[in-house]
């Protein structure tokens, strides 16, 4: 087992100094899931590589998704069906074998219509869904679906009205949190010797001719350039893949469009439901899928063309998710029930649909000139897949004979162990003094490294208090945040280490200055630091809120844009 590598201040210090020490094999833009899989990848290869991101890990699409591991029913009406099977064997890798500390099982009701008709065709969808995860010979853990009468689904879900339903099926899929499992792709990449940098853009391609032999790499916390060589560059960059290959002076071979699709949480009192639920709607699917002590409702899937960076939710966005939901519901929701909110845009490739909901859910590889490789499209289950084709195409280009791809054999961090301490989490509570629900708490966002976090309480035992209105995070994730995971700013902590920014009624507001003063003695910020940090999240916060109340998608846009980065990207 390889020895876990902490993503400190001084490690990403060291990664930057080394990646303008020596010539890559790969340097990999873009630190979103794709990305940290690729340079996963190609460090298990036995490759030198270097990892680059201009914000941080996890802060686009792989931190905004529906948060689910899945095969996609839905892609089987469409007669995807090698995108289901393939995904269908990732999610199984990845809840046996790769990250069952972060991916678990989630059940899904779809309640029926129609008495006649509607049961035997999505049940024989639901049959075939379980068979083909049954043929990758990795559907172990995962109960097969079931049929149900009205009766035995309204035990299952009380929160359904009568009238909605004249039976249901029952499936299973999984769940994960998108930003952690991100994180810890990238903390297993540098565990196997990736050079891996948040905040640190590509500033342009170095070009020897036609062919591109690096790129000049600025760290945005200081504005220092190093030019970094590489051998082979593959841009990861999701939706923004355009933009990235402009600097090489190519737009490739294909091109990305963004579709933007939109979540809200409400408390899980709101609903009074055993599973999670999938209705259809006239253009796709909406999931109500359980997070804790909340619930999930999304999502949409409507064309974006404004800020990539914070893509804004309106007024509108929450109504269509609460009309849709409250078809079925015999309690509705309003919108003072909606206590968090999340948008984020999927790199759909560009094709004739007019609808981005018909666009491409496959991806693509394409090496747009010498030296530099593009992968788009995908979604979040296949990441492991596009990384693997990524490099493949990478390594073509290299001049001496690369290793195969191994990473279905490489579990990440914190995957080795995990049973058995889950077992053991008891015994961890009697030693540790913590409640044995928040023992479970960590093992779920830890997995076996949770003794880390645990020593740390025991130097400190103030490390075991929950964080102010925030109950469900412990004062210790905040200061390993910043010593083991990257993190660099408050809103890396509250909004990706940690969910506070959408999991709590007040946004994070009221652990904002409790978080900063933690992490202040480990980036060295002195107290008018912590009042920057604390006074750019609010001002998040605010403008998230008032965005929420505009009419449409250009109001909602300027008014997210009146709360700038804490860290401008040009």
């Amino acid at each position: 087992m390889v020895s876990p590598v902490p993503l400190s201040p001084q490690s990403r210090a060291r990664a930057l100094a080394g990646l303008g020490g020596g010539e890559l094999d790969v340097l990999v833009v873009g630190g979103g899931v794709v990305g940290a899989g690729a340079a996963l990848d190609a460090a298990t290869r036995g490759l030198r590589v270097g990892l680059v991101e201009a914000r941080d890990w996890a802060s686009g699409t792989s931190s905004r998704s529906s948060k689910l591991i899945h095969g996609g029913l839905r892609y089987l009406e469409m007669l995807d069906f090698r995108l289901v099977a393939e995904a269908l064997k990732e999610r199984g890798l990845l809840l046996q074998f790769l990250a069952p500390h972060l991916v678990r099982p989630v059940p899904f009701l779809y309640p029926l219509r129609h008495r006649v008709r509607e049961r035997p065709y999505v049940g024989a969808g639901v049959l075939l869904y379980d068979t083909m995860a049954a043929a990758s010979g990795r559907a172990l853990g995962l109960p097969r679906h079931r049929h149900l009468l009205k009766r035995q689904a309204l035990r299952e879900a009380p929160a359904l009205r009568s009238d909605a339903l004249v039976g249901a099926i029952q499936y299973w899929d999984a769940q994960v949190d998108d930003a952690r499992h991100t994180m810890f792709l990238v903390r297993t990449a540098a565990a196997y010797g990736a050079l891996a940098a948040n905040r640190a853009r590509v500033s342009r391609f170095l070009r020897q001719g036609e062919r591109v032999v690096g790129a000049v790499v600025t760290d945005l916390e200081t504005g220092e350039q190093t030019e970094v060589r590489a051998k082979q560059i593959i841009n990861a960059t999701g939706v923004w893949t355009d933009d990235t290959q402009s600097m090489a002076g190519t737009r490739g071979q294909f091109h990305v469009r963004a579709s933007k699709g939109v979540h809200l949480l409400v408390p899980r009192d709101r609903i009074n439901s055993r599973t999670g639920l999938i209705l259809r709607t006239e253009k796709s699917v909406l999931f109500v899928i359980p997070w804790g002590r909340h619930w999930i409702i999304g999502t949409t899937d409507t064309d974006w063309n404004l800020d990539k960076a914070h893509p804004a939710l309106s007024a509108r966005d929450v109504d269509y998710l609460l009309e849709h939901v409250n078809r079925v519901l015999a309690t509705p929701l309003v919108a003072e029930d909606v206590e968090g909110v999340y948008a984020g845009l999927r790199p759909l490739l560009s094709g004739e649909a007019a609808e981005t909901s018909k666009l491409s859910r496959e991806h693509l590889v394409a090496h747009p000139v010498p030296g530099l490789v593009v992968v788009a499209g995908g979604k979040y289950t296949t990441y492991r897949v596009m990384a693997k084709d990524a490099v493949d195409e990478a390594a073509r280009g290299l001049d001496e004979k690369v290793a195969a791809c191994i990473t279905q054999r490489v579990p990440l961090l914190g995957a080795d162990g995990y049973p058995a301490l889950w077992n053991s989490r008891h015994s961890l509570a009697q030693r540790s003094g913590l409640h044995v629900a928040r023992i479970e708490h960590l093992l779920n966002r830890y997995g076996s490294l949770v003794p880390e976090l645990l020593d740390m309480v025991a130097a400190d035992p103030s490390l075991g208090e929950p964080l102010p209105s925030s109950d469900d995070y412990l004062r210790v994730e905040a200061v390993y945040a910043v010593t083991h995971e990257g993190a660099r700013h408050l809103e890396d902590v509250l909004a990706r280490r940690t969910r506070i920014s959408i999991e709590s009624w007040d946004r994070g507001v009221d652990a904002a200055g409790t978080v900063a003063g933690l992490m202040a003695s480990h980036l060295k910020w002195d107290r008018a630091h912590q009042d920057r940090e604390v006074d750019h999240y609010l001002k998040r916060v605010a403008a998230e809120r008032e965005a929420q109340q505009q009419p449409d998608d250009q109001t909602a846009d300027a008014v997210r844009l009146g709360a700038p980065d804490i860290i401008p990207v040009r």
